[in-house]
């Protein structure tokens, strides 16, 4: 069977994200998105692989939006001011994408190996990162953990507030600029440690 005319890879793709944005991630089946393009089911076969291939395909998409964001706003920033950028523009990115976002938490696979293209892009998110907390003089290790518990906070704090967990009446942004803050004094505190 041929793919149908003007659909292609990338409005495939498109039209997944919107509805796993819309719906979330684990209602997003290959029915529902057929049904969204106005084509059968079988015909998606012409642009993913099955469901997990769908995934994939998000998975990759969300992750190299997300890193071109943040090395957008970390260009031209250092330390505290680059760090709070990064978490903001994260937090944005979980807000306007929760679908999207929510593919990128874990690294899909290819059988028992990790994608490629995955493990690349994931390399460029992480190297954005750790130029951002290089200006904090942290060992390779230390940096490591450092990037990791950034990610942790922000995704945390963004997924809890994308699902409602914050009922109490206290300003959310003000909470976040707290807890960045309290994560860039223990950087600076772990500097000063022998």
């Amino acid at each position: 069977m041929s793919p149908r005319a003007g659909l292609d890879n990338d409005s495939v793709i498109a039209a997944a994200v919107a509805l796993a944005d819309a719906n979330g991630l684990e209602s997003l089946s290959l029915t529902a998105l057929a049904s969204q393009l106005g084509i059968r089911t079988p015909s998606l076969y012409n642009h993913v692989n099955g469901l997990d291939g769908l995934r994939q395909a998000l998975a990759l998409r969300g992750m190299r939006e997300l890193a071109d964001r943040l090395g957008h706003v970390a260009m031209g920033k250092a330390g505290d001011e680059a760090i709070l950028a990064l978490g903001y523009a994260y937090r944005a990115f979980v807000s306007e994408h929760p679908g999207l976002y929510a593919a990128t938490v874990r690294s899909p696979r290819i059988g028992d190996s990790p994608d490629p293209a995955i493990l690349k892009v994931e390399g460029r998110l992480l190297d954005v990162i750790l130029a951002v907390l290089s200006a904090y003089q942290l060992t390779k290790i230390d940096a490591l953990h450092a990037a990791r518990a950034l990610r942790s906070l922000v995704h945390g704090f963004a997924t809890l507030e994308s699902s409602g967990g914050f009922g109490i009446a206290l300003d959310i942004d003000e909470s976040f600029r707290y807890m960045v803050a309290v994560f860039i004094e223990g950087l600076r505190h772990h500097q000063r440690l022998p």
